[in-house]
């Protein structure tokens, strides 16, 4: 068991969500990080740790990425009691903002039903969509981080540092 080290497991098409894995990684000091791409795990690489980062873009009309979208029905599988997670997600909210950053949602949805915890609830206000299934019902805040890199990429570096900090603190 690798009860300290956080397992983050994304998928990348354009290569966006990867260069954000490993700004993740560079920036995170609180314990360490095994990084693996979703095409590569298996559910027991999920079961392996206590703490996992999930990470993906939304594509089109609300699909998740590729490689999420053909491991979806087995990570519907995974048992995620006693286990705490968190979520980035990458959208475009002018040019798909009736889906933005959907595939958090759909992840968070499955998490939540197998009986996990999730941490890092990010505020929606800075942002301008009309729909997300990311989106947790009558609170302004997504189930996880939001980085818009197709018209908000100079937000994202401070975003992601918030962020890692209040993981930080959500995770003592």
């Amino acid at each position: 068991m690798h009860m300290n080290t956080i397992g983050l497991i994304y998928g990348s098409d354009t290569g966006m969500t990867e260069e954000i894995t490993h700004s993740i990684v560079d920036n995170w000091t609180a314990s360490e990080i095994d990084v693996m791409e979703v095409t590569n795990v298996s559910v027991a690489d999920f079961e392996k740790y206590d703490t996992l980062l999930l990470g993906l873009s939304t594509w089109y009309d609300g699909d998740l990425q590729s490689d999420w979208e053909s491991y979806y029905d087995e990570f519907k599988t995974v048992n995620f009691s006693g286990k705490t997670v968190a979520i980035f997600g990458l959208g475009d909210q002018y040019g798909y903002g009736e889906y933005f950053i959907d595939g958090v949602g759909m992840l968070a949805e499955v998490v939540l039903a197998n009986g996990g915890k999730i941490i890092g609830h990010w505020p929606i206000k800075d942002y301008d969509f009309s729909e997300s299934k990311a989106e947790i019902e009558g609170q302004g805040l997504f189930y996880g981080l939001a980085l818009d890199e197709d018209n908000e990429p100079e937000l994202t570096q401070e975003r992601l540092t918030t962020w890692l900090d209040q993981l930080a603190k959500e995770l003592q």
